[in-house]
């Protein structure tokens, strides 16, 4: 690019009115590649070095039919010519003709050369051959034995025509006028297009002359203001050139910022539960303790769940410190799950702190709803008893040692909803669960009985997915056991209904999807996120 701009720069400066007409033609005489003389033009004029006019001009160019003629050496009719003189006095057939100058050229030239009156057709007809009276006689019961079997009889073919030529030598005006198509007039032209021998092509090329900043040297612009510029006692930019900012030029259009349909439907879920009366927690907690994720919620530190082949372990750091726990609460906890208590027997083992205060990367976000729940209990001391109903919902990611498959993911999103008041029961769990899934689309529930160690009773949320045409397990619901909730503080007629989903399963209802991997994880095919379409739930 550098040589071209130079070549450019030195002939407007060698030139007496400081211009060059075509680019093409300098492109031409200096050996020169056209392309990049334009862009050296049009960078060069962007920099006011010079000024440019574009311009266009429409000349001829050979079809890859005409460019195989001239390569060749003669056009299709002077191959027939010669093909036709080579075989006199006798003449040539048709056939003979494709055989010999290809079917290609006979079609097309033979057109040509009757029109020109270089060759002519000869029509015979096909000799009869000499026949004794008795094949006569032969021939004549056979074509009768035929006729009254009904066989229809075969008629004679005509003989070919020949192909005689009319004089000895021709011009090939064609391939002269092929070799020089830009010298082309408009009858000839039109004439070689109908044979479709030539074709009009569209060239663009400049005219450049000098411009206000014209320089045998183009003077590198900066486009920033350093601070090496400004620095010393002679500073740089005072002798820099700077490019001038174009403030009207169009900014690219972004490839990125485009929502995943996971942040589009846990949007709208938010929406939903705050139209619900409910009030988010803070979900920022991804390492919990094992403390606030099982043992405060009454699950057994035996329980299969606290495996390591369910829950995933941290090595650094190891434990938690129990110092920060309350006290008063941990012992609770503790004789809850050693003797029982509130109306339960525990569970008659001995509760070990160092299995409590190992930490986890969170199994569900109920870890969140146990503190929040204890908070709940402690605002209720301090103001004398009274407990205020309150309705609280999370969003967030949850982690499990799970196999992968179509339906399951180690790493997925809870959506978790609950409500604290007076005299709770079953009906209003299953009403309020119905009421939360019509909002979000999905009409379609059924509930199952199921276990959990903190509710009871607990039932399993299942809805249909039209893609796989069968029920999903979409989440688990249920009352919150006294055990749970009697050593927080709770007063004992406040029940907890509680309930909890994943995210990921009601957007692939939602968007279609029958693989849970194409959703969330690495294999997420990123065009689909750019793609995707709105947030499809019917808000009542």
């Amino acid at each position: 690019m550098e040589a071209v701009e130079k070549a450019l720069l030195r002939a407007l400066d060698s030139s007496p009115d400081g211009s060059v007409a075509n680019s093409l033609a300098f492109a031409s005489s200096n050996g020169l590649d056209h392309k990049a003389l334009c862009g050296a033009i049009r960078s060069l004029a962007a920099s006011e070095l010079v000024v440019s006019k574009e311009l266009a001009e429409q000349r001829w160019v050979l079809t890859a039919e005409a460019q195989s003629y001239v390569d060749q050496g003669s056009s299709p009719e002077v191959q027939v010519f010669r093909a036709v003189l080579e075989s006199m006095p006798n003449g040539i057939t048709l056939t003979g003709l494709r055989g010999k100058v290809g079917p290609v050229a006979a079609g097309v030239g033979f057109k040509q050369a009757m029109q020109h009156k270089w060759v002519s057709l000869l029509k015979q007809d096909k000799p009869k051959p000499q026949q004794d009276a008795d094949a006569v006689a032969q021939k004549a019961e056979k074509e009768e034995a035929q006729g009254e079997g009904g066989k229809k009889k075969k008629k004679e073919p005509k003989a070919e025509p020949l192909i005689l030529a009319q004089r000895e030598e021709v011009e090939d005006a064609c391939l002269n006028l092929l070799r020089r198509p830009d010298l082309l007039s408009a009858k000839d032209a039109q004439a070689l297009k109908k044979r479709k021998l030539v074709a009009q092509e569209k060239t663009a090329y400049f005219s450049v002359s000098k411009g206000p900043k014209f320089a045998l040297e183009r003077k590198k612009e900066a486009t920033d203001l350093t601070r090496d510029m400004i620095l010393g006692d002679k500073p740089k930019w005072r002798d820099l050139g700077f490019k001038k900012y174009n403030f009207n030029a169009m900014a690219p259009v972004p490839q990125g910022g485009h929502l995943h349909p996971l942040l589009k439907v846990r949007a709208q879920f938010r929406k939903i539960f705050l139209r619900m009366g409910f009030e988010e927690m803070p979900t920022n907690r991804f390492v919990e303790s094992s403390f606030w994720n099982f043992d405060a919620l009454f699950q057994p530190q035996q329980h299969p769940a606290r495996d390591a082949h369910d829950t995933f372990f941290l090595t650094n750091p190891r434990y938690s410190s129990s110092a920060a726990w309350p006290q008063d609460y941990l012992e609770r906890v503790r004789r809850t799950h050693e003797e029982g208590g509130y109306g339960s027997l525990g569970y008659g083992y001995n509760w070990k702190l160092e299995e409590a205060e190992k930490n986890i990367l969170r199994t569900h976000t109920t870890a969140v709803s146990s503190r929040m729940l204890y908070q709940l209990s402690k605002k209720c001391e301090e103001d004398g008893g009274k407990f205020t109903p309150t309705r609280y919902f999370s969003i967030d990611r949850v982690f499990r040692n799970e196999s992968v498959d179509r339906t399951h993911l180690a790493e997925f999103h809870q959506c978790e909803g609950l409500v604290a008041d007076r005299d709770l029961s079953l009906a209003h769990l299953i009403g309020t669960i119905e009421q939360f899934f019509r909002n979000i689309g999905i009409p379609d529930v059924k509930f199952k009985p199921a276990y959990n160690p903190y509710t009871e009773p607990s039932m399993e949320i299942f809805v249909y997915h039209p893609g796989l045409q069968k029920w999903l397990e979409i989440g688990n619901s249920g009352i919150f056991r006294p055990e749970m909730l009697r050593p927080m503080g709770l007063p004992e007629d406040v029940k907890v209904i509680a309930w909890g989903l994943s995210l990921e399963r009601p957007t692939m209802i939602l968007y279609g999807i029958d693989n849970i991997r194409d959703l969330f994880g690495h294999k997420v095919d990123l065009e689909m996120m750019r793609t995707n379409p709105i947030c499809r739930i019917g808000l009542d």
